[in-house]
């Protein structure tokens, strides 16, 4: 793929959008999305639906916001249990 300006700048504005969305929400919004996406029961697709963040952003949220075990952990949970069941989180 070659990189042209507007390409660059395609995923600039992209890369910006996501990261006011994130930055807007309040604390306790935040903490409500992370309980969300740690329980094995609520899909993305709520998740989205509640708040407005696809996948990409909620595992950019809980990315940012766990530490990195814990972070690892939880995808390993989510990849491996996803594998299991058709349509988990």
């Amino acid at each position: 793929m070659e990189l042209t300006p507007r390409s660059i700048t395609r995923t600039y504005y992209r890369a910006l959008e996501m990261k006011q969305s994130i930055v807007n929400l309040k604390p306790e919004e935040i903490s409500d999305i992370i309980q969300m996406a740690l329980s094995d029961h609520v899909s993305f697709k709520q998740i989205n639906d509640m708040y407005g963040l696809n996948e990409h952003k909620v595992k950019r949220l809980m990315r940012k916001n766990l530490k990195s075990g814990s972070y690892r952990a939880w995808r390993k949970r989510v990849h491996d249990f996803g594998s299991r069941r058709e349509f988990y989180k």
